[in-house]
């Protein structure tokens, strides 16, 4: 049977064909129902529908059920639905009542803003799914990663994702890196045939596997697996396959240690105590779980998640999606930043200045060369090529071969032949075209006075700036394959020159990063002397330089020493690139790294941040945190900034939870001490903390301080520490001052005393919001409007709660008017008594 006449059946949708790398192609072919031609668009979407996107977890669309199921699987909210449970079956129906409304108040809270989160975040992943290159009736068009399916006829070039596992109908030295499923750490050759039958995954040379990455050369695959059905699906189902934890997820994470650490020692200890007063043991279980839910920031799933999803609304808003929630933190904490410079200092518009004969002479024939090598090569496109076609459209040839260009040989042959006998045409850069040819063309043989006075004419050009490439080619005999080997005793024809000026507005971005105490170093592959006049046109330094072959020397102990005074890696390779960002991260560096090529994705893999552009190499978005829909260091510059805001805004809610509910739930279970009665009750705990979580949600939108978005802040538990305990003991001063008016000024029972107790405790939480929530005076840092606003009500409504006709269900009674002046007294003082506090903390703890 012809590979291109295989008649399109219906499609089977059960798993890969046994042994699919050992079957003859035509067989293949058949058992997948498609052909070299590919499937038909109608097929294609019928095999989708039937079996499913191709990824290895379903993307679910967000869901109210589902995330309203996640809020109600805390443990806090199970345990206090039994204890409400167990109220009811004794009898206590106003109990229960009042902790399930509660309860449900809370959940509701959080769904409604946790489900406007969840369709954000589904909202900007979708404008960032990666695109393959596949044939649809012998026609190629693009399609997107999942909706690739078993059958579909896929092209390959160097930069794209593999999408699937497949099997080879061609390849041109296709070389894929498949590390992330062998750990191989080389690129491996893969051509068309067939494996033994036993053959293991990494003796497959015939297939493509999901995952990997083409790093050189092209080829045409059939897709044989898709999704949890291809090796590396079948590796998630063996393990829960989990991103890195992040350094702000780990912080979160031992936070919660910290808090219910407390929470165990305060409830068993609350609860020994009632047991040994003789209390109703049902009150004193309700109590104890109260106090746990009092100090926990049961909110903080979706105060984070409402941050984020804030946050990354903002920073598209910018310019900069979100492929990852959890990197924003990163970005925000980022002090050293690597990038190249095509593009993001310079304009990426590269322009061709001239083509050169040897002597440097003008040379029409050495542009007509460059551009047949241009117009016939087929691997990546780069901007040289278009520029070199935009100049000279390349004459009619026929293409017999090409040798594609890769990372290590850093230049690209074809062979072609027009009129004459074949000819192989060499394009690339200087160094590695010159020790490929024996003679110069005009100039005779090549030796080494001829080779200085060429390389001194590239210096030459580099010095002002300009791009150089080198063109050679020889006669060669028609055949059926090129090779490497056949790269020799070629003529050196001439030179090419590019210019890509420097990017208006770099050298301001720059400065302002800098400002930001986040540090520029420019990696690139480029010449030094190139990199140099970029550098210093948008404000580089360039006193201190590494070269690539200075790095191929150096251990790794003396690039630690070096990696962080350097301010140019120039001539580097793609491995080099991942030791530089090693190397600074071993320093104690939070690095980001900007970067658009398949040679980029080893460095984009090392780094904390990893940034990329819409229109990169599919490896190295799929690789990138974040995409930047404009290539521009002060669009990175806005993203550093909302990074640093969704930070602080996340912290605050941390802070304001720690500083109020530590120091009032220490002085309630203290307060079973001294008091002959509980002194509030669990529905009046849990309604306390309800209140005081509302405005909370205000905090993704409220203001923040120019200086805390000034330098990079990073997650730093000591300080946490410290502020939660000395704020807590602040708070549970001002709490045993209140115990005391209300028992020794008001002589309250245990009606009256809760109901003050509960205003006063309510009134701080809010109150103290609004002053730990900047490190400047309160008064000099202004509130998101959300903010001050849900505050205020809660305010008004705190003092009202007494009043209320139900007021008698919830166990308050009507508090005498000097009472609650008495109160907001106390509140004055705290307020006082906290922000001098704050002032003295903040500077003896910078944080």
């Amino acid at each position: 049977m012809s590979l291109l006449t295989s008649v399109v059946r219906p499609a089977p949708h059960g798993p890969p064909p046994a042994r699919y790398w050992n079957q003859p192609l035509p067989a293949l072919l058949s058992s997948l129902e498609t052909s070299a031609e590919g499937l038909s668009a109608a097929e294609a979407a019928r095999r989708l529908e039937a079996a499913g996107p191709n990824a290895l977890e379903t993307a679910r669309r967000p869901s109210r059920l589902r995330v309203l199921g996640s809020q109600l699987k805390s443990p806090l909210v199970f345990l206090l639905l039994i204890a409400a449970s167990i109220s009811a079956f004794t009898g206590d129906w106003t109990d229960a009542v009042i902790v399930v409304a509660i309860v449900l108040g809370s959940v509701l809270l959080g769904y409604s803003r946790e489900y406007k989160a969840q369709v954000t975040i589904a909202q900007l992943r979708q404008r960032v799914t990666p695109h393959v290159k596949a044939l649809r009736e012998g026609r190629p068009v693009t399609v997107l990663l999942p909706q690739v399916v078993p059958g579909d006829v896929v092209r390959l070039s160097a930069g794209s994702i593999v999408p699937a596992d497949a099997r080879l109908l061609e390849a041109t030295d296709l070389f894929v890196s498949q590390a992330v499923l062998t750990g191989e750490s080389f690129p491996v050759e893969k051509r068309p045939g067939q494996a033994a039958p036993d053959a293991p995954l990494v003796a497959r040379d015939n297939c493509v596997f999901q995952g990997t990455h083409v790093r050189n050369g092209t080829g045409t695959c059939v897709v044989v697996a898709t999704g949890r059905d291809t090796a590396l699906g079948d590796i998630a189902r063996r393990l829960s396959l989990r991103a890195p934890e992040t350094e702000f997820d780990r912080g979160i994470r031992h936070f919660g240690y910290v808090l219910l650490t407390t929470m165990a020692v305060m409830v068993l200890g609350v609860l020994a105590v009632n047991s040994l007063l003789a209390r109703p043991p049902l009150e004193s279980l309700l109590f104890a779980l109260a106090l746990a839910v009092g100090l926990s920031p049961e909110l903080l799933p979706a105060i984070l998640s409402v941050n984020l999803s804030a946050g990354a609304r903002v920073m598209a808003e910018r310019g900069v999606l979100v492929r990852r929630l959890s990197a924003i933190e990163n970005l925000g904490s980022m002090d050293v930043l690597c990038t190249d410079k095509t593009g993001t200092l310079t304009e990426g518009a590269v322009r061709l200045t001239g083509a050169y004969a040897p002597d440097a002479a003008p040379s029409t024939a050495v542009l007509g060369l460059a551009a047949l090598n241009a117009a016939n090569q087929t691997g990546l496109s780069n901007p040289l090529d278009v520029a070199l076609l935009q100049a000279h459209p390349g004459a009619p040839a026929r293409k017999l071969g090409e040798i594609p260009y890769d990372f290590v040989r850093k230049r690209l042959s074809v062979v072609v032949r027009q009129e004459a006998e074949p000819r192989l045409i060499m394009k690339g850069a200087f160094t590695q075209v010159v020790e490929a040819c024996v003679q110069v063309a005009g100039r005779g043989p090549l030796d080494a006075r001829l080779q200085a006075e060429l390389q001194a004419r590239v210096d030459a050009w580099g010095q002002q700036g300009l791009r150089v490439l080198a063109v050679a080619s020889r006669p060669i005999e028609a055949r059926e394959r090129y090779t490497r080997e056949d790269e020799q005793a070629l003529t050196f024809e001439g030179f090419l020159a590019f210019v890509d000026p420097p990017k208006e507005g770099a050298r301001e971005a720059i400065q302002a990063l800098s400002r930001m105490g986040v540090a520029i170093k420019l990696i690139t592959g480029d010449s030094q002397r190139v990199a140099e006049h970029v550098a210093r046109q948008v404000g580089l330094g360039t006193q201190r330089v590494l070269t690539g072959r200075q790095l191929q020397r150096m251990r790794d102990e003396a690039l630690w020493h070096q990696a962080e005074k350097v301010d140019l890696f120039v001539e580097v390779d793609p491995t080099q690139k991942e030791r530089i960002l090693l190397a600074l991260k071993k320093l104690g560096h939070v690095v980001g790294f900007l970067g658009d090529g398949v040679n980029d994705a080893p460095a984009m893999h090392a780094a904390d941040a990893s940034l990329s552009v819409e229109h990169a190499a599919d490896v190295a978005r799929e690789a990138a945190d974040f995409v930047l829909l404009e290539r521009h260091l002060d669009v990175v510059r806005r993203g550093i900034q909302e990074g640093r805001r969704t930070f602080a805004n996340t912290l605050k809610y941390v802070l304001t939870t720690t500083s109020a509910n530590l120091g009032n739930m220490l002085s309630m279970a203290a307060a079973t001490l001294l008091l002959p009665f509980l002194p509030m009750l669990a529905g009046q705990i849990l309604l306390n903390n309800f209140l005081s979580d509302i405005p909370a949600v205000g905090l993704a939108g409220d203001s923040v301080d120019p200086e805390l978005v000034e330098r990079p802040r990073r997650w730093n538990m000591r300080f946490l520490s410290r502020f939660m305990v000395t704020f807590g003991l602040v708070s549970a001063v001002f709490d045993f001052l209140t115990f005391a008016a209300l028992r020794w000024l008001f002589h309250a029972g245990p009606a009256l005393f809760r109901t003050g107790w509960f205003v006063e405790s309510l009134l701080t939480e809010l109150v103290v919001a609004l002053v730990v929530r900047t490190r400047r005076p309160f008064w000099r840092s202004r509130p998101g409007t959300l903010l001050f606003a849900s505050t205020c009500a809660v305010i008004a409504l705190t003092f009202l709660i007494p009043f209320l006709p139900f007021a008698g269900v919830l166990g308050f009674v009507r508090p005498p008017g000097a009472l609650l002046w008495g109160v907001v007294a106390i509140t004055g003082l705290y307020v006082a008594a906290t922000e001098l506090t704050k002032h003295a903390f903040y500077r003896r703890v910078p944080g």
